[in-house]
């Protein structure tokens, strides 16, 4: 896996229709991709004129569909395929959208000779473990959705959502510097929660950073995308990793083994530095086995606790996740909103209220 946005990766997909006052995702496609650009529209030609042909007939076991391809009905029936937005070991990532009612859509083309992972189906059907797993986590809030999967002899693609307004952490903490301690608990407390619930489906993402990581720049909501370096989640020991490596633990840079859990633990807290020090800590392995860690900026005691104990060299003495969203910076509420003076009313108990703000409580 491509990190720290070395080359095209798979975040760029949806990193798009942010808002007039920044650049369009169509002028960052042309600045991204401009050398490249008649490579690109070859590899596009090639995909709309192979012999992608899909039957409407599916399929299923347990909810998951994938369209199998026939002859008489092409991909771009169904979705009107655009300019490419990344590509890299996992495939290419095309942005489109839906012809039928003009949702906007990520299509991932993943050549069969690069999966690397496969699951088989009970009714014998062989799909790639990504898609599996994207699959199982359907139902957790913050997932990144799949609309549906088609097949073909040589290759599958997968059809997710395209959110608008959205860019992933990386470029939002590059953009703004290190985040404020309030910002950070609430993207930080979303991350937890959903890997949590991630973890309950029996699923191991294993890559969790900045990149792989979505916010709604009006909302503040998150999603999570790219189960690529995914694996079912067990107790014993992992020997491989996929994911990105300033994210992996120490005990897999020494040992070649982990624990699923206490790894991800650990990318956790290079996650939350990475929030608030607008940096993750460590490059080269021998800084990931001695994690000494150094703050370009001040954070407060509890801040940087829970980020020492995530980055705990012994994966034994790190916390767990229910740990995590129960240690008191986690809790920790945040200030309360300043009420503009044109707003404030004082109430008949002598309580300051907004006005703007609906509210049961006695009239003023």
């Amino acid at each position: 896996m491509i990190s720290r946005k070395v080359g095209g990766h798979v975040a760029s997909f949806l990193h798009c229709a942010v808002s007039h006052q920044e650049i369009s995702c169509h002028q960052q496609s042309q600045q991204l991709f401009q050398q490249h650009l008649q490579q690109q529209h070859l590899q596009q030609q090639n995909l709309m004129n192979s012999s992608t042909d899909l039957n409407q007939s599916s399929l299923s076991m347990n909810g998951l569909k994938v369209k199998s391809y026939r002859q008489n009905e092409s991909l771009e029936g169904y979705y009107e395929v655009e300019n490419v937005l990344g590509s890299g070991g996992f495939g290419t990532v095309y942005a489109g959208f839906r012809r039928r009612d003009g949702l906007q859509v990520a299509i991932k083309h993943i050549s069969k000779k690069k999966v690397s992972s496969w699951t088989k189906l009970p009714n014998g059907l062989q799909v790639p473990l990504e898609l599996h797993l994207l699959h199982r986590v359907q139902h957790v809030a913050g997932v990144i959705k799949l609309i549906e999967t088609f097949e073909r002899d040589d290759s599958f693609f997968i059809i997710t959502e395209r959110p608008e307004n959205v860019k992933d952490l990386f470029d939002y903490i590059t953009e703004r510097g290190p985040l404020g301690e309030d910002e950070a608990r609430v993207f930080f407390v979303q991350i937890v929660q959903m890997v949590q619930n991630i973890e309950k489906c029996g699923v191991l993402h294993r890559d969790i950073k900045d990149e792989n990581v979505l916010v709604n720049v009006k909302t503040g909501q998150l999603k999570l995308i790219d189960f690529g370096s995914g694996t079912i989640l067990r107790e014993a020991d992992y020997d491989d990793f996929d994911g990105t490596r300033v994210y992996s633990p120490p005990e897999w840079i020494s040992n070649r083994l982990y624990n699923g859990r206490q790894a991800t633990v650990w990318s956790l807290g290079i996650l939350l530095f990475d929030l608030v020090n607008g940096d993750i800590p460590f490059e080269q392995d021998e800084q990931i086995k001695a994690a000494e860690l150094h703050y370009k900026v001040h954070l407060s005691q509890h801040c940087k606790d829970l980020i020492r104990k995530c980055l705990s060299v012994d994966p034994q003495h790190r916390p767990t996740l229910e740990q995590i969203l129960l240690h008191p910076w986690m809790t920790k509420l945040p200030p309360p909103v300043q009420i503009p003076e044109s707003r404030k009313r004082t109430t008949a108990s002598g309580k300051v209220v907004d006005i703007a703000v609906p509210s049961n409580s006695a009239s003023l």
